[in-house]
């Protein structure tokens, strides 16, 4: 039988989907939460990534021990995360495991109504302090955070969508557990949350289920601003006595993830700098002039992010920052059908990879219902992805050419 879409909602708002699929052979559930780090008030930035955390310590009815022990005890393959624009938490287990007490939907859906008790969160602040100390190691990470800051910051004031996932050391350490708790009841509300299933699954005992657990969850109306500062192009030297190479990041404004234009920004994307056979691998890593060079696409709600990433030798900084210049403003003139043809069939094998798993298909499902509240076949994506012209890219690299733009230099400290 092929594979089903389903769809429901509840009469608190709460969104239920899935992509049935009767000769799977596991099955996966994920609830999405339309908030993050672009959700949250300066003062609380990080508040988004230290309650994902927080659900893990322990519900009215579940310790954090017996959280995990549930867990294992089905065999559940979980997790969750924490972006800019959503939080979600996820697990995959046998068929069998999926419904009914102590199954993975009945444990993800305690989990979401945590306990927030105040010797948790003082704990768990200790962590995410060290989480950040941990992050500040990493040379990469510490210059996209400043990019990004300076990429977003307008008279003075960074806009949310420049807002660190982890928050800052500051926001961290003069957190209140009722400034967390105010968040959770504000953004953890039914209508801010999507359900996704995937794989072998009984829909309507799912959502029999999931109504029974999560029915008296609050409509909140919580909501997303999703206009985007003016941008100006800047940039940015950092000097740090611990690194010893030359890291740079270029962030400009690309389609949004809702963008008709989001397919021809990420072909783009990828015949610039993808891993392999792209123009800043040939022109960078195999000549041996950086060690790594990269480009990506990244969609966001309401906007998106072209970044262009190098490494290489402090001496060689100029010359490799020409060639970058050079391979982005030729690009729209280079590019030709025969790039996109061997992107198209690489976008093609990893979007397949990524949907023949229950797992991969949830993750899809869930990620695309949250930005767009509607839903498309893989098939349809696919078709998208490959019905994409040398024209239509050129035409995103004139309504995105790049520019305005933030670049930055993360340099070792000056002699």
């Amino acid at each position: 039988m092929p594979v089903t879409f389903k769809h429901a909602t509840l009469p608190s708002g709460l969104t239920i989907i899935a992509e049935t699929d009767p000769s799977a052979h596991s099955s996966a559930i994920g609830y999405f939460v339309k908030t993050g780090a672009r959700d949250e008030a300066a003062p609380v930035m990080g508040v988004s990534h230290f309650l994902e955390h927080m659900m893990f310590k322990g519900t009215d009815k579940r310790s954090a021990e017996q959280i995990n022990r549930d867990f294992d005890r089905i065999g559940a393959k979980n997790n969750a995360f924490t972006s800019q624009e959503m939080t979600c938490f996820y697990a995959t287990v046998l068929p069998q495991s999926l419904l009914g007490d102590g199954g993975a939907n009945e444990i993800l859906a305690d989990m979401l109504r945590p306990a927030l008790r105040q010797a948790d969160f003082d704990t768990e602040k200790k962590v995410i302090l060290e989480e950040i100390a941990m992050y500040e190691d990493n040379p990469f990470w510490v210059l996209y955070e400043q990019v990004t800051e300076e990429h977003f910051r307008t008279a003075g004031v960074v806009h949310p969508l420049g807002h660190r996932v982890l928050g800052t050391k500051d926001t961290i350490a003069t957190l209140q557990s009722e400034q967390m708790r105010a968040y959770f009841e504000d953004r953890y509300s039914a209508d801010n949350t999507v359900v996704a299933l995937a794989g072998k699954i009984d829909f309507d005992a799912a959502v029999d289920e999931i109504s029974r657990l999560c029915g008296s969850w609050r409509r909140t109306g919580a909501a997303r601003q999703t206009g985007t500062p003016p941008l100006d192009t800047r940039s940015l030297e950092l000097h740090d006595a611990k690194v010893n190479r030359a890291y740079m990041i270029w962030l400009s404004g690309a389609p949004g993830s809702g963008d008709p234009q989001r397919y021809a920004a990420s072909l783009a994307a990828q015949v610039l700098g993808g891993a392999d056979n792209s123009r800043l691998h040939w022109s960078l890593i195999e000549t041996g002039l950086a060690e790594q060079a990269e480009s990506g696409y990244e969609p966001k709600d309401g906007t998106g992010d072209m970044m262009v990433y190098a490494v290489c030798d402090p001496e060689r900084r100029d010359e490799v920052w020409s060639i970058i210049e050079r391979q982005v403003r030729d690009l729209a003139s280079s590019i030709t059908d025969q790039d996109l043809a061997k992107i198209r069939c690489k976008a093609a094998t990893g979007v397949t990879l990524a949907g023949e798993r229950p797992g991969g298909r949830m993750q899809r499902l869930g990620r695309q219902w949250t930005y767009l509240g509607k839903y498309s076949t893989l098939e349809e994506e696919l078709e998208r992805i490959n019905a994409v012209t040398v024209q239509d890219v050129q035409a995103v690299l004139r309504d995105y050419p790049f520019s305005p733009r933030t670049v930055g230099w993360l340099l070792p400290e000056k002699a």
